[in-house]
């Protein structure tokens, strides 16, 4: 009798995983062709402010990647992940020197996360941190790697992280600090939407604060020595 329970409870359970891999590869591979109009973080960013109060914020507006400035693609990639185009979805010598430094004691372990592996956590996982998180997001860093292009990648980058409160996206992002389209931002202002990255409920592209203003300036230095972002 137990020995039968337990076949059963192991089929379940292998079906469900089954189940789950194929449902993760079928949608990921769906976003390989459609837009991607709502993500985790957005509901749960809404939630928020609907718990706290606040008026209910979402600006977001899906654009291919040819309606984007070439500067603010070139912003994001100098700002986030520089060794974009050549990884597989981890920057590995970037993972080594920040392991090696906290080792060292010489300053917090940070994650090195990629375009790749931001894009993942944004559209497919919520936005809590955890090692459990920190595993699915190396399986769907991985599947977006082998389903995607790089140019789909960074389309959907582009239009998914958050980039300010209530703010999701270059276009929602262009017009909310500078009355544009994601098309016609110059190169100061795509490398001060590039700069609020990190923490975008906590910085303002527009107008910036000194810190800012310095990354903005270490930004369009590294945009200086940088090629365009071509993908064909």
């Amino acid at each position: 009798m137990a020995n039968k329970l337990g076949k059963t409870i192991f089929r379940f359970l292998w079906k469900s995983v089954a189940g789950l891999i194929g449902l993760s590869i079928f949608t990921v591979a769906l976003y390989r062709f459609i837009p991607v109009y709502v993500t985790p973080l957005m509901v749960i960013r809404c939630a928020e402010q609907l718990f706290e109060g606040k008026k209910l914020q979402l600006k977001h507006k899906w654009v291919p990647i040819e309606a984007v400035s070439q500067n603010l693609i070139l912003a994001v990639v100098c700002s986030e992940d520089q060794n974009f185009k050549n990884h597989f979805g981890f920057d590995l010598p970037a993972i080594e020197r920040s392991f090696e430094a906290f080792r060292q004691g010489t300053k917090k372990l940070r994650g090195a996360s990629t375009i790749s592996q931001q894009t993942a956590k944004n559209v497919f996982l919520l936005p809590y941190r955890s090692w459990i998180r920190k595993g699915f997001e190396v399986y769907f860093t991985l599947l977006i790697e082998c389903l995607w292009s790089k140019e789909r990648i960074l389309e959907v980058y582009l239009n998914s992280i958050e980039m300010g409160d209530g703010v999701y996206g270059a276009e929602a992002a262009a017009r909310h600090y500078f009355k544009t389209n994601a098309k016609t931002l110059s190169r100061t202002q795509a490398a001060a939407i590039a700069a609020v990255l990190p923490n975008p409920l906590q910085y303002n592209a527009n107008p910036p604060d000194p810190y800012i203003k310095k990354r903005i300036g270490w930004i369009m230095g590294q945009m200086n020595r940088t090629e365009t972002i071509k993908f064909n």
